[in-house]
């Protein structure tokens, strides 16, 4: 029983935790008890398991001290065998409830976590691109896979321990005050003897979990943002300079983490002596009261059995109430998420979009700021139109504010003044669902994901059969280099496309677009970063991709725009000239400059 004591009091920084801080460090995991109750028949058979199984062991002490009494003290053979069967039944009632409540509670456990990490992931690709400014991804992946793993635990076999044990102690308090009401009272000393000393000096431990997790979740986010940038790193020699700072930050969650481990482990010293203390005080007294014949040595037995399980339910408490502590952290990290709102939202009554759709565009004195209303501007009294298949070019130096049109268009952003008006609508009165849906949009540098080639191009239509597939990518001239491929649409790609060179990037994108079939084109200087060979071959599927369509475009290249209805010239977030690339020239103003300098070095190059 001495080793026994000793287990039951080898963590007693647990106890600590449940005591001063779970009442509020707890109060996250409130937030996930919609996802539990939405499963209740499971819940219910969990708790009715619990119920069986609890109660059949807190029945085989009372039996064992009666076949001691009876028994083994009386000398009766026939009575330990009866007790034995009995005791034999009941523990097979007993491992049935236990086995079945483990069952249920943790499938709910595999539910909740699943529902939890889709309702997670689901609002994030519901908020606004500001939200993703502001917040590293790294950050937002740590949160979505690492907290929710450690989730896991609570919602599943934990909460179930915890409510047994809760049960357990109650049932073994309430037989041991029928076993000997003086014995008891010798517990209700010893408690507050021991837990006193821990709470006041578990106080100083407070908080610390929640800085290690955020310390961690820093480290996650740079290894996530290095790793994912190991090209940039290496070209610009800096690895010892990022394994350094990652360093730094890894000695300071280490610092942080053994000044807690110290304090927490001389309260493991002070528990274990205090809870040592009182387990002998506990026998002593039990042995002169056999001595005194007010109970008998079944009862003494039967007692200190309970005083076991008591104990021992109570570490079992103590260590999940410390895990959920650190659950609670989890929780509450992915609750901000699920708790911001998002700055851009559909209209209460959205207005439809024409159908089919015009294909116009308007900017009617627009203002905007990332800032907000007191910020920088960085769109100034913005005014032009796009009118059904026309090509409207926008051309400026870097900040002037082109690539921020696009993003205002697609309400990415709201204007901080002002009207976007798409097909005649302001954007803002259309769901942004259908207003995307009015757009193909062809970027810079064209995200290309890990999977085939068929998958990316499928992107702009989930639903596209395989021949609408090869149709858009012999649009785009990708089933040029497709067919040299072995596995042809069946090729994997690899992590943002690194098995492509820049030109077969920015042409499957543009097939991508063709698949969507948008009546809006939207490019962002589509063969800014391209040889000249692979120029060529991305205007030819541009050329099948603009026609009848409306289309933006940004350009450096300014040969690749020449053919356009119209070009705005753009500076400092203002349109500071507009015309036809003839019209332009002749002016003699900034465009006039910047295409002299263009063309001049082409023809040098």
């Amino acid at each position: 029983m001495t080793d026994q004591a000793v287990s039951a009091t080898s963590d007693p920084e647990k106890i600590v935790d449940e005591v001063t801080q779970a009442p509020r460090r707890l109060r996250p995991l409130r937030r996930l008890l919609p996802f539990m109750l939405a499963y209740p028949v499971r819940l219910s058979l969990t708790l009715l398991f619990m119920l069986v199984s609890t109660i059949s062991s807190l029945a085989i002490p009372a039996l064992m001290g009666g076949a001691i009494d009876e028994g083994f003290l009386a000398e009766n053979l026939e009575n330990v065998g009866r007790y034995g069967f009995i005791i034999i039944a009941i523990a097979a009632v007993m491992a049935i409830g236990s086995g079945a409540r483990f069952y249920f509670i943790s499938v709910v456990g595999e539910r909740v976590l699943a529902d939890l990490r889709q309702a997670v992931f689901t609002h994030l690709l519901a908020l606004d691109t500001r939200y993703f400014d502001n917040h590293r991804v790294g950050e937002l992946t740590s949160r979505l896979n690492g907290d929710v793993a450690v989730i896991r635990g609570a919602v599943g076999s934990s909460f179930s321990l915890a409510l047994r044990s809760m049960v357990t102690i109650i049932g073994a308090l309430v037989m041991m005050i029928l076993t000997s009401p003086v014995l008891t009272l010798a517990v209700v000393i010893a408690v507050p003897a021991i837990l006193v000393p821990v709470i006041l000096y578990g106080r100083r431990l407070r908080g610390m979990s929640r800085k290690t997790q955020d310390a961690l979740a820093d480290l996650s986010a740079m290894a996530t943002e290095m790793l994912g940038a190991t090209r940039t790193v290496k070209a610009f020699t800096q690895e010892q300079v990022q394994s350094g700072i990652y360093d730094s930050h890894s000695e300071a969650s280490y610092r942080a983490e053994v000044r807690r481990l110290g304090a927490r482990s001389l309260l493991v010293a002070l528990v274990m002596f205090l809870g040592t203390s009182a387990l002998v005080g506990l026998v002593w007294w039990g042995a002169r009261a056999v001595f005194d014949g007010s109970v008998t040595a079944g009862q003494l037995a039967q007692f200190l059995v309970y005083a076991l399980m008591a104990s021992g339910a109570l570490t079992n408490v103590s260590e999940v109430l410390g895990t959920l502590q650190t659950v609670a952290g989890s929780t509450e990290r992915l609750m901000e998420i699920l708790d911001t709102d998002a700055e851009i939202n559909d209209p209460a009554q959205p207005v439809p979009l024409p159908t089919p759709s015009p294909g116009t565009v308007q900017f009617d004195n627009v203002d905007f700021s990332y800032a907000g209303p007191n910020g920088e501007k960085v769109l100034k009294s913005l005014n032009f139109s796009v009118s059904k298949g026309e090509t409207v070019a926008l051309v400026g130096p870097s900040g002037s504010g082109k690539s921020t049109t696009l993003a205002l268009l697609q309400r990415f952003y709201d204007v901080t003044s002002g009207t976007i008006r798409v097909d005649g609508i302001d954007i803002r009165k259309v769901r942004q669902q259908d207003l995307r849906q009015r757009f193909a949009y062809v970027e810079q540098e064209p995200v290309i994901f890990a999977g085939t080639i068929a998958d990316n191009i499928r992107f702009g239509k989930p639903g596209a059969d395989m021949s609408e597939v090869i149709a858009a990518a012999k649009a785009a001239l990708v089933d040029d280099f497709v067919s040299d491929l072995p596995m042809g649409y069946d090729t994997v790609v690899g992590e943002r496309g690194v098995m492509l060179s820049g030109g077969q990037k920015q042409r499957l994108a543009i097939a991508r677009a063709i698949i969507k079939n948008a009546p809006i084109l939207l490019l962002d200087e589509a063969t800014s970063a391209l040889d000249a060979q692979s120029e060529h071959l991305v205007q030819l599927a541009l050329e099948h991709l603009m026609a009848g369509r409306t289309t933006l475009v940004i350009a450096h290249r300014l040969a690749t725009i020449r053919d356009a209805n119209t070009i705005l010239v753009l500076d400092d977030g203002q349109i500071i000239d507009q015309g036809t690339h003839d019209q332009l020239v002749a002016k003699g103003g900034r465009y006039a400059e910047l295409a002299r300098l263009q063309f001049r070095l082409a023809e040098a190059g």
